[in-house]
């Protein structure tokens, strides 16, 4: 090893010693940037941990790991690039021309990228103004779902059957957040026009109690049943309305149950269900009586 290295003359030390500069130069650039990186991963997880046990809604837990999972990424984009024009100025190319030329590509580029530019706009002000958060369930561009991901550029929902939808946050006009503090679980029950509307009705509350009282849904519920009355009045029977305050997500859980309880005790109760109704008119006799025959017919469901 000492042979080698005093066979190099002076000349070819001075030669060999910028190359090893700029390589050093390099090498402490790429390590400071990995440990800028590693300090800024660990402060945002930090700062996560701290502004979480400050708050004590999840509500504003989630905003906060999704606002640190975009920090993150921006700050990962801003390192990245910082680092690759100081390693280039270092290697002696210069990054003016770079700039420039990056400036030129950027103005034809925006022309055709102007809804990548809306994307992250959009996704930024879904973020500050808090429409959005992972784990919310919303409704975006027709799209129903539980948001997976939230960054400036999509968001990544999972709809009740498993399929997973990518949304351009630039396409979003309108969020429709079912997760907000509370929800209400809404079930319409129809009646046949012969039952008395009074007595369905308070076989609705009666449930609505029992299912109030019930310690497997009384920490969903919010307050009692709540009995609207009549909704409406169709071709074939009379619709009842009534509904729950539930906390959110919860508002299928309980409206599937209640829907299972209250078809059970209007069973019980022999309060029918309405069914189709067919009048035939068979017409009048030359005299002007109604014919014979005119009857009502009563499609009613048969069960095999």
């Amino acid at each position: 090893m000492l042979d080698l290295i005093e066979s190099f003359s002076v000349e070819e030390w001075k030669r060999w010693t910028p190359a090893m500069q700029t390589l050093l130069h390099v090498l402490v650039i790429l390590i400071l940037a990995w440990l800028l990186y590693r300090f800024v991963d660990r402060l945002l997880k930090r700062f996560r941990t701290f502004m979480s046990m400050k708050v004590t809604s999840s509500e504003e837990v989630k905003r906060i790991e999704t606002l640190g999972r975009v920090f993150h990424y921006v700050a990962s984009v801003v390192i990245t690039v910082v680092t690759g024009m100081l390693v280039l100025s270092e290697l002696g190319v210069s990054i003016a021309p770079i700039l420039g030329a990056a400036g030129v590509v950027g103005v034809a580029v925006g022309f055709g990228a102007q809804s990548l530019v809306k994307d992250y706009f959009t996704g930024l002000f879904l973020l500050l103004e808090n429409q959005v958060r992972q784990g919310d369930v919303v409704q975006v561009a027709g799209k129903d779902g539980e948001v997976e991901e939230l960054t400036l550029r999509y968001m990544r929902l999972r709809d009740g059957e498993g399929s997973v939808h990518y949304i351009p946050n630039g396409l979003i006009t309108t969020v429709t957040n079912k997760s907000r503090d509370f929800a209400y679980a809404v079930v319409d029950v129809s009646i046949a026009y012969k039952e008395n509307i009074d007595n369905a009705l308070d076989v609705m509350r009666t449930v609505g109690n029992e299912m109030r009282n019930d310690p497997a849904f009384s920490t969903k519920i919010l307050e009692n049943f709540d009995t609207s009355g009549v909704e409406s009045i169709g071709n074939s029977g009379v619709t009842l309305r009534g509904r729950f305050k539930v906390r959110t997500p919860e508002q299928w859980d309980v409206k599937r149950e209640l829907i299972k309880r209250l078809k059970l005790a209007l069973d019980a109760h022999g309060i029918e269900m309405p069914f189709p109704h067919l009048k035939v008119y068979m017409g009048q006799s030359p005299e002007g009586s109604t014919a014979p025959g005119s009857q009502a017919i009563v499609a009613k469901p048969t069960v095999d």
